[in-house]
């Protein structure tokens, strides 16, 4: 599976890859959009793949953007959150294009340096979908947050990183503000950490990124087993929280990757049913017409 890194992103967009891009403070940079949109989408649509950097949008105009395996109409204006993790685009489907996106690495924000751990923040919480359609007050605040960025990385102030850091937590903070509050405050009570734990091993098992490597855990007693509690006990306790079996969850997860795979990679049918767990091609043409309506080849189209 392709993976776009922050070298192709430049190779692809100016030609000129900056000097000290790999530097140990990390690399940052923010880009208007309509200078982007007018110099490459109209000749080459963004790829929809995972990219090695995060990303910030602010999209202003009407888009088309698809996140994993959803897709999401922005009417107007919208902030988008990216990480490594997780393939997406956003097709323009006007001219009028504007806003801004700013790129980081994973250095520019390690815990050390910021005081937190990206990952672990809500807005990227397995299952969610970080994209959120603003009103004219929001953007005109992430206006203002992206013009003081722009600023400051072309000023000669010595601790200007510090500050970009800064910026990118407003930013950060300004879309988790967005989130439902169910998002933001979780039950901490202990069988929703029994669940949070399975999420978080389920989403260990991806991305599936070479048609070598192959899903380990693929039953509820295999997730039962590794949490040390009985298969039982997980699949009442994922009720109670998500109202879904645990199978139901594993199913939707898998279908998921198996979507990503048949859009965005190359690899025959038989590789991405191997790389899943199914041992052969029928069981996995058979689970992805039962999760989709769909035969696998058919997706493809």
């Amino acid at each position: 599976m392709e993976t776009t890194t922050i070298e192709d992103f430049y190779r692809e967009t100016s030609g000129l890859i900056p000097e000290g891009i790999n530097k140990e403070i990390g690399h940052f940079n923010v880009f208007p959009i309509a200078d982007m949109v007018a110099r490459h989408h109209k000749k080459m649509p963004m790829p929809y793949n995972r990219r090695a950097y995060y990303k910030i949008s602010f999209i202003v105009g009407h888009n088309r953007a698809e996140y994993a395996d959803k897709v999401v109409e922005i009417e107007r204006s919208a902030l988008l959150f990216a990480t490594p993790k997780i393939p997406y685009n956003y097709i323009p489907q006007d001219d009028k294009q504007g806003g801004y996106f700013c790129i980081f690495t994973h250095d520019f924000l390690l815990p050390a340096k910021s005081g937190i751990v990206i990952d672990d923040l809500p807005l990227f919480r397995p299952g969610t979908v970080p994209i959120f359609q603003i009103n004219d007050e929001h953007a005109a605040e992430l206006q203002h947050i992206f013009g003081k960025i722009r600023r400051e990385l072309e000023s000669d102030y010595a601790y200007k990183y510090d500050l970009l850091r800064n910026y990118v937590i407003e930013l950060l903070h300004f879309g988790q503000k967005l989130q439902p509050a169910t998002a933001l405050y979780p039950s901490h009570t202990a069988s929703a950490r029994v669940s949070s734990l399975f999420i978080e091993l389920l989403e260990r098992q991806f991305p599936i990124e070479s048609p070598n490597q192959r899903l380990n855990l693929r039953t509820a007693k295999d997730y039962a087993d590794r949490l040390a509690v009985h298969v039982n006990h997980l699949n009442k306790v994922l009720k109670e929280n998500t109202g879904k079996t645990t199978t139901d969850i594993i199913s939707s997860r898998i279908v998921q990757e198996a979507k990503i795979l048949l859009k965005q990679t190359d690899w025959n049918i038989s590789e991405i049913a191997w790389s899943l767990g199914f041992e052969e091609l029928a069981h996995f043409s058979n689970f992805f017409r039962k999760q989709t309506a769909l035969a696998p080849v058919a997706f493809r189209g």
